[in-house]
């Protein structure tokens, strides 16, 4: 099959923003008036808290809303050493150094809340920020503010009105191109991954506590720089600037500009600075223009504007890729599958109960590389709680598994799956907008590691690590002949294609165990066909392969081992045409009508 020869590198249209960044920087030197100036430097703060807020909610998931408080903390930090006659500098590094701070402990409630619970926990944190200011006033001023800030002085020169908007919009190009980096990255698409299931990125070998980690302090860090600038621009600070008020912006910029893009926020930062200024004199109706926008985005433009400008305009970009050379080795034999080093698999005497319930008693299956094992029996007879086990979703009442004589008991999900463990579940499971070479290429995350500060300074590592596994997801792809499908967004792509996806996407993180949950269901008669190729071919390679199926043809053509389970115990174990002729298994799977028929087909034979 010819493969679409896409870029795995793409145009750098970053240029463009870039670009547009440099222009802006220059505006002083153009004769623009002060008044226009300080609407830019107004519109890059507002952009560097929203930032903030789409890593978290945006590209994470997770709706941390304490990003108007943390502004707060850097600029007061700031702000106080400022008046103390310390280098700007210092207080952009206290700034930073107390929003990561700010960022870990938020941390805390979100790694075990989550969703609304996390949202109205760092509420609750704005909500009291004002309150907090006012207990130190020997630091903050108190009711009455914090004055007498300085003109800022950065490398011990004072920084004139040209000088501190040159500062601004560079430190605001700079964080962007960074984040810009970060979400482009590996680490991106995992944390696309989590936003979408958590369940997912376990299976994937993704630490969810750790992402989540990363994400919150990361996205602190612009609140941070963002507070420490505003207090220099200000010279005073009241604890009023950074309540409730001041969060109502940043979410309505975010939802405007789109929460999952890195320029949405400068779009939307942009429209919600520019905006208000063009109705003077009706400050007072400020939360009615905010709410009505945010009213327009919702109902006209779900994904925000940048999804607009993705759909009509970027997507002449996408389009037009060069073909990486560090991949054209693997385009040039697309079909070649690589050994497997598939490993021994035991599971001894798993006992699984749910509350008065035994899902499983006792159950022993043990599989070998260079072996297709099959798990069949009626719904409700433990085998995805089987899978559930042997892939550490579920801890068992009792027993043990072991990869390669390695005993994995209390290991979580993300462990086992970075032993070796991969799995694919009943229901695809497929991230918005990702492209299908990348739902593939992000069961590689947890195969090797790449530093947070090589990843944000784009270093040969990073990229030689995400070109790597772009060109596996390549090859994968290949080999279930849908190669062409590379940069479509998954999503949108159909439900078999999704199933032939998570295979691939199964097969991409060098598994030791490959579990199977139903693949077969919702692919047609051609794709059962290439998918039992394709399974034949990975056992022929190494693999050890795990099937929970119902096609019994499927099961029957491509099975070394199959496995019965009723009500939770194994009745019937052996090869296909050994326990197709079971009578336990004809009575409680296959059901009395089969069993009528094969009785009928064999009479018939022997006459």
């Amino acid at each position: 099959m010819k493969i679409s020869q896409r870029a795995l590198v793409t145009r750098p249209f970053w240029l463009i923003p870039l670009a547009v960044g440099l222009m802006v920087l220059v505006l002083p030197f153009l004769g623009i008036g002060a008044g226009i100036l300080q609407v830019v430097i107004s519109v890059a703060l507002l952009a560097l808290l929203v930032l903030g807020l789409n890593m978290t909610f945006g590209y994470g998931g997770e709706l941390a809303l304490g990003q108007s408080a943390i502004y707060g903390v850097g600029a007061y930090f700031a702000g106080y050493l400022a008046t103390q006659k310390f280098d700007l500098s210092i207080g952009l590094l206290a700034a930073i150094l107390a929003a990561a701070v700010i960022g870990l402990i938020t941390a805390i409630p979100g790694i075990r809340l989550g969703a609304w619970s996390l949202a109205m926990v760092t509420l609750f944190l704005v909500l009291l920020f004002p309150n907090f200011v006012t207990l130190l006033p020997e630091f903050t001023g108190g009711q009455a503010g914090l004055s007498g800030i300085p003109l800022p002085v950065l490398f011990g020169v004072k920084l004139s009105a040209t000088g501190f908007y040159v500062l601004v919009i560079g430190v605001t190009v700079l964080t962007f191109a960074l984040f810009r980096n970060f979400v482009a990255s590996r680490h991106g698409v995992a944390l696309k991954v989590m936003r979408e299931s958590p369940v997912l990125a376990r299976s994937l070998g993704i630490s969810v506590p750790r992402l989540k980690l990363t994400a919150y302090v990361l996205s602190a860090l612009p609140a941070g720089v963002a507070g420490a600038l505003f207090a220099s621009q200000q010279g005073y600070l009241s604890h009023g600037s950074f309540g409730f008020q001041a969060l109502i912006p940043i979410i309505a910029a975010s939802v405007i500009g789109g929460s999952a893009s890195i320029y949405g926020a400068l779009i939307g930062a942009a429209i919600m600075v520019i905006g208000p200024l063009s109705t003077v004199g009706l400050q007072e109706y400020s939360l009615i223009f905010f709410g009505g926008l945010l009213l327009i985005a919702g109902l006209f433009f779900t994904g925000g504007l940048t999804s607009v400008a993705n759909k009509f305009i970027l997507a002449k970009f996408v389009d037009h890729r060069a073909l990486a050379p560090d991949v054209e080795e693997v385009l040039r034999n697309p079909s070649a599958l690589e050994h497997i080093d598939g490993k021994d698999m035991i599971a001894s005497a798993i006992t699984m109960d749910f509350g008065g319930n035994r899902a499983l008693d006792g159950v022993n299956l043990e599989t070998k590389p260079g072996q297709i094992t099959v798990l069949i029996g009626p719904n409700g007879s433990g085998k995805t709680t089987l899978l559930n086990v042997i892939s550490g979703f579920y801890r068992p009442t009792s027993g043990v598994v072991s990869i390669e004589g390695d005993a994995m008991e209390g290991k979580s999900a993300h462990r086992l799956a970075m032993a070796g463990v991969s799995r694919t579940f009943q229901t695809p499971v497929v991230p918005r907008e990702m492209t299908a070479v990348d739902v593939v290429a992000s069961a590689r995350f947890s195969r090797s590691r790449t530093s947070i500060v090589a990843t944000m300074l784009r270093m040969p590592s990073a990229r030689r690590g995400q070109v790597n596994d772009r060109a596996e997801a390549l090859r994968l792809l290949s080999l279930l002949g849908i190669a062409e499908l590379a940069d479509r967004p998954a999503s949108d792509l159909p439900l078999g294609t999704r199933r032939l996806l998570e295979v691939a996407r199964a097969l991409a993180g060098d598994p030791a165990v490959v579990l199977l949950d139903e693949p077969a269901s919702g692919l047609d008669e051609n794709e059962v066909e290439a998918l039992g190729d394709l399974i034949r071919a990975l056992r022929d390679a190494g693999a050890n392969i795990v099937i929970v199926e119902h096609n019994f043809e499927m099961i029957m053509g491509i099975a070394d081992q199959v496995n019965v389970l009723h009500l939770g115990k194994i009745i019937a174990s052996g090869p296909p045409s050994v326990v197709r002729d079971d009578p336990a298994v004809i009575e409680s799977y296959l059901g009395k009508a089969a069993r009528d028929l094969m009785t009928a087909g064999k009479e018939g034979a022997a006459s």
